[in-house]
């Protein structure tokens, strides 16, 4: 409990999973949606239903990117954490063999 109060852990990460999954159902269904509406449309909705087919595929391929870019900010701060206290522990053992 302590590392959250401390933000030493992140919670983040986790709940960018969540968003993930959601940003795809919303694409696929906001692609769904153009093609059907295009389909019904009495004016001939060609366009759209290529439009809702390329939300359809894109929109979850470009989720994912997005999500990646931000689980990578998290990991290199958890790099440089690692490489923190790697430090520290080696200053430590300097100071006592100085």
């Amino acid at each position: 409990m302590n590392q959250y109060l401390n933000f030493d852990k992140m919670i983040t990460p986790a709940i960018i999973k969540i968003i993930f999954w959601i940003g795809v159902a919303v694409s696929v269904i906001t692609g769904l949606i153009m093609i059907i509406s295009g389909a019904a449309s009495p004016w001939g909705g060609g366009l759209q239903v290529i439009s809702g087919l390329f939300v359809m595929f894109l929109g979850p391929l470009v989720t994912r990117i997005y999500c990646e870019l931000l689980i990578l900010f998290f990991k290199m701060q958890q790099s440089l954490n690692e490489i923190s206290s790697k430090l520290d522990v080696e200053e430590e053992e300097y100071r006592a063999n100085a």
